[in-house]
């Protein structure tokens, strides 16, 4: 079996090269442009080629030359805090990028009817935007997408475009609507942000009472570790239909005021709480959390790591690297 894995520079994907790394893969192919992580922790683990998606030749010499078997489509402009003071670059990764991979794919089938790769598309909870506003309870993958920045309207593109392709041209896609992930590796969500400044100030600690600066502390995610994303990214393409989409949600809840909670039983240092107003989104969910019910039913798809795992693991993560 040969993989492709777009993004292997992201907190995802790097996950995902190790599991592979770890499972004897024949081949694993990975792409990267601008990494998020420190591509060296992945060296050697996989075959790694710097590519950017927007351009087509980019993506199709390398889906031509390893035709692999299942296809990871992870690679994409993905924060939305981002996506507003860059939406065309957005939607040029996201969208064009996706129809690039997609491309490839109908045209090399057009020269070889017998390639039929599985592409599992990393889609967004993002999507569902304003229905999660006015959902009490967590939301199934049949309502209304009404996304409420650029990110998630170019995820929405992601997730009708692999549809699209599926009921047009056979291509076997399968879309992951992942909700909040956090893990080892990840930077720029809010359990990074916290540990990572955490680890800073054990590092400059001179025993004064440091100042966390954060922003709303009331909101409510369904927070899932990368590891267990990434296990269910695995199951849907062995398991999964083509052309059905899925909801990749943890079943617990937790208040993000929860993880200074945890941070604190970890570390020995002093710190206080500051509210930071340029931290405050335009437009903050109250809660975000899905249901996956579907995914458990079609892969027994279960959780492994539970969030104060998951904190400590980072807060060990950023003491190694800083």
């Amino acid at each position: 079996m040969v993989v492709m894995i777009t993004g292997a520079g992201g907190m995802v994907g790097s996950h995902m090269v190790d599991y592979f790394y770890n499972a004897n893969v024949d081949k694993v192919v990975g792409t990267y442009y601008r990494p998020t992580t420190d591509i060296m922790d992945i060296q050697g683990k996989a075959e790694l080629l710097e590519c950017d998606i927007r351009y087509f030749t980019n993506v199709y010499d390398i889906v031509k030359k390893y035709l692999p078997t299942q296809i990871y489509h992870l690679a994409a402009q993905s924060y939305p805090a981002i996506s507003w003071d860059k939406p065309q670059e957005t939607m040029e990764i996201n969208i064009t990028g996706t129809i690039n991979l997609f491309e490839a794919i109908r045209r090399i089938k057009k020269e070889n009817q017998d390639y039929v790769p599985t592409v599992v598309v990393a889609c967004s909870s993002a999507e569902y935007g304003n229905s999660l506003l006015n959902c009490n309870k967590p939301v199934d993958e049949n309502v209304a997408l009404l996304p409420l920045h650029p990110y998630g309207i170019s995820k929405v593109g992601q997730d009708l475009l692999s549809y699209q392709y599926y009921i047009n041209f056979g291509i076997h896609t399968v879309r992951a609507r992942i909700f909040n992930t956090t893990g080892p590796r990840k930077v720029n969500d809010v359990c990074a942000d916290f540990t990572k400044r955490i680890v800073l100030m054990e590092n400059t600690s001179n025993n004064v009472t440091n100042k966390l600066r954060v922003g709303n502390l009331e909101t409510f995610r369904a927070i899932t570790d990368v590891r267990d994303l990434v296990n269910a990214l695995i199951l849907l393409a062995e398991k999964g239909k083509a052309g059905e989409v899925y909801n990749i949600s943890g079943k617990s809840i937790y208040k993000i005021r929860d993880i200074i909670d945890i941070i604190r039983r970890h570390t020995d240092i002093q710190f206080d709480i500051e509210i930071d107003k340029a931290l405050l989104r335009l437009t903050d969910e109250k809660v975000i959390c899905g249901n996956s019910d579907k995914l458990y039913k079609e892969t027994s798809w279960k959780q492994k790591y539970d969030l104060e795992t998951t904190i400590v693991d980072m807060l060990d993560y950023w003491r190694k690297k800083l």
